[in-house]
Order: structure tokens, then sequence, then C-alpha cells
């Protein structure tokens, strides 16, 4: 089942230096939402604070409130672990799991969270390789080193291995920045059939990526040079790239900044 994404307030820091402030947002279930702004602004930064993967680096805290269907995603008790099975993550690279095969690398979520019988395991690889639309060019291939796919090919492995949890959310952090255009192309109409399953939400830097795949769109810019990047205004997709309400955010989108 999607879940809703409410954004209240919030503020994050590596250590002293603060990297993101004072972000309010609302993500709807079974949409997608872009990520958009010049590099350094906060982007990646702030998807990362959604399923808390940005504590991975040491001094990361928040101040404010993330809620998945009305629970605190940072409250004293929740296992930050338990947020990733729950809000998925793809990266800006492919990283398939270099010794394991492609089968193993979806499974390997799945055996992490205890399942050990194998027809369990088979369904789920088979549903999520369907599902990242991956099944009818590996099928015959399982057992080989997922390594040995090429990049976009990877790249859907990898989106496979993080869907084969059942996680309610998916993260996409600049997911074809990797990719050739073919690639590209077949990773947008992915997202396109993945949102009516999951919410989803990617950063890009391509206009054009963000204009054909998302519902709403959020612009992030940076006051000045060391200062914390800000949303400066988030909206349907189509009125942010037709009318948007801010200067800033027509400049950026007719490139004449960033």
């Amino acid at each position: 089942m999607a879940r809703r994404i409410d954004v209240k307030n919030l503020d994050v820091y590596y250590g002293a230096f603060h990297a993101v402030e004072d972000v309010t947002m609302t993500v709807e279930p079974r949409t997608v939402t872009a990520f958009i702004g010049p590099s350094g602004c906060g982007k990646s930064t702030l998807i990362r604070t959604l399923n808390r993967m940005h504590e991975v680096i040491p001094g990361a805290h928040v101040t404010g409130s993330v809620q998945l269907d009305g629970t605190e995603l940072y409250g004293q008790s929740v296992d930050p672990v338990a947020v990733r099975r729950v809000v998925g993550m793809v990266f800006q690279r492919p990283n398939p799991f270099p010794s394991m095969s492609i089968f193993d690398n979806v499974a390997s979520g799945l055996r992490l969270n205890g399942v050990k019988n194998k027809k369990i395991l088979d369904d789920a690889v088979e549903r999520s390789l369907v599902a990242a639309n991956l099944w009818n060019e590996v099928k015959d291939r399982l057992g080989k080193a997922g390594i040995g796919l090429s990049g976009g090919q990877q790249q859907r492995l990898c989106i496979a291995r993080a869907i084969a949890v059942e996680p309610q959310v998916l993260l996409m952090d600049e997911p074809c920045s990797a990719l050739d255009p073919i690639s590209t192309l077949a990773i947008e109409d992915l997202i396109g059939q993945l949102k009516e399953r999951y919410t989803v939400v990617i950063v890009t830097h391509n206009m054009q990526q963000a204009a054909r795949v998302s519902d709403q769109t959020a612009f992030f810019n940076l006051a000045a040079q060391g200062k914390p990047g800000k949303l400066i205004e988030i909206g349907p997709t189509d009125k942010i790239f037709s009318n948007p309400d801010e200067q800033a955010t027509e400049d950026y989108i007719t490139g004449r900044f960033g």
C-alpha cells in the first residue's frame, strides 16, 4: 500500500553544517514527485532524510518532522532499518552486489528479513523482475552475475531489488544520470508504471525528465553560497513548468541560471 509523506519544518545538518532549511511539503500516495534545482541545493540530502539514509554519515541529524501516513519516522523508538524496508531507495549509479547472481541480488533483502522458503523467494524474484520490466531479458540467466548486465539493465535490477521487499515508498536519486538515452526512456516508462503501486520521489537534473514523469515538482535553491538549501516552491508539474509563482523557479527552468 502506497503511503503519504508529510514533511514539516525540516532542517537537515551534517555536524555544524546546515544543509537544508525549513522544508514543508506533502507527497500524496501513487504519485511521482520530482526534486529539481542546481547542484548543492540539498535535493539529494532531503530525499535521503525520507528513509534516514543520510544518517550513515557521522554527525547527520534533523529537526522537524517526517511522517508516513501520520507515523513519525524520527520517533525515539523507530528503527532506521525498519524505515528503509518501507521506504526503498535507488541510487544514481547502478549498484548491483558484484559477487551475487541476478537472482540473489533481488532476493537479498528478503533473505536479510529472514525469508528462506525457496518458493516464496522464487515468486518474489519473478514478480519483482516482471515489475521492473527485466524478467524477459534475464529469466534464462538468473544464476549469472548481476554485474554482467548492461547499465540500464543493472539499474532495473536495482529497482527490482528495492521493490522485492514490498516497500510503500520508492526514492530515486538521479536514477538515469549514468544511463544512455534508450535506457533512460525505459526507466522513465517504468516510473510511470511503478506509481500505480508506490509513492515515488525522484531527484533529477533533467528538466525534460521531470516534466515527463512527475505529477508534482519541487524546486530547491540556495539563497547564497554557503547558505542552506531551501524549498522555493512546490506544485503540479504543469504549473511549475508553465506558470511558476516564483521568479527564481522560472529563471532556473528557462535556463537563466543553474
